[in-house]
């Protein structure tokens, strides 16, 4: 299987069992999953597919040298998500975690078509569901991993892009760069990425207004929850069919590729703190930027502060 990837290009994938995981329904129907939550009619920035996002990891887990069974769990760690991806913790009130997909990924891989492949090339779908215990898929902030690299990369120029790709390498079980500039690039690019989108204004204020539409739907039975297991598209449609006034303003609004016109609210919302801190080498030995940097650290705490403070969401009667 040939694989032409916006990120790494063309990768040649020979593996059976990557290649029929690929082609199973489960990975597939992630090619109508959008990444970034809120579908592209009613969001302001375009979005990418989580099947985009997971071939992109598992693709640089084998640049990294992975083994297979990590390259597996890789294609594998966002399978369980549903329509919408993260703004499903909005729905159910977990959005300070957004964990709602850990939670169910184990039940999820063992009750779909992924479950017989494994099984079939002798991999345990227990094990391969427990993705952080796979060093080089996984690792908790600030630390550097392929999942939290990979969907970074997509949203940053490629030119930046590029130059940290070829930095990238692997220090005892950890992905490190290799020179300090590449690092500080890197992290200042992924710390801009979350105070302008991740966390920023009009991702924050779509993510609560959408969720609001969302549980009138399921309030107004015009939604399940069960029907969050097939796609952005199926949701969307059934959410249009909703005769709520205020639904149909919001909607309307949302279609807006700015929000900033609104007047605002007395709710103040807070979305995760995505941020890294990455590990680079220096004489031999891996060091953390921001030990090293203090510019850096200070305009890590500046980001964090910012994003306790929270974001106050727009009114719309």
């Amino acid at each position: 299987m040939l694989i032409n990837d916006r990120v790494y290009g063309k990768s040649k994938i020979d593996s059976p069992v990557l290649i029929e995981l690929i082609r199973s329904k489960t990975i597939q129907r992630l090619k109508r999953i959008g990444q970034f939550g809120v579908p592209n009619e009613f969001y302001h920035l375009k979005n990418f597919s989580r099947y985009e996002h997971s071939v992109g990891v598992m693709i640089l887990l084998k640049k990294l040298g992975a083994t297979e069974e990590e390259q597996v769990a890789g294609l594998l760690h966002d399978a369980s998500h549903t329509a919408f991806s993260h703004l499903i913790d909005w729905v159910l009130s977990s959005s300070r975690t957004e964990d709602a997909q850990d939670r169910q990924h184990k039940k999820y891989i063992n009750s779909s078509d992924t479950k017989h492949i494994l099984i079939k090339y002798r991999y345990d779908p227990n094990k391969i569901s427990e993705y952080n215990i796979f060093g080089l898929l996984e690792r908790s902030i600030p630390d550097l991993c392929a999942d939290r690299i990979d969907y970074s990369l997509r949203e940053m120029p490629i030119n930046i892009t590029s130059k940290c790709l070829k930095d990238l390498t692997t220090y005892n079980g950890k992905i490190v760069f290799k020179h300090k500039t590449h690092a500080l690039l890197f992290a200042k690019e992924f710390l801009s990425i979350q105070m302008n989108h991740w966390g920023g204004f009009e991702a924050s204020a779509r993510f609560r207004l959408f969720a609001d539409v969302l549980r009138q739907a399921i309030k107004k039975k015009i939604i399940k929850l069960s029907d969050f297991w097939r796609d952005d598209k199926f949701v969307t449609d059934k959410l249009k069919k909703l005769d709520h006034p205020k639904t149909t303003r919001v909607l309307k609004t949302l279609r807006n590729k700015s929000l900033s016109y609104l007047p605002k609210s007395t709710q103040v919302i807070h979305k995760k703190f995505r941020h890294v801190d990455p590990l680079y080498l220096k004489n031999g030995r891996a060091v953390r930027l921001s030990q090293t940097d203090g510019k850096f650290k200070e305009e890590l705490r500046h980001a964090s502060k910012f994003n306790q403070e929270g974001i106050v969401v727009p009114l719309i009667e």
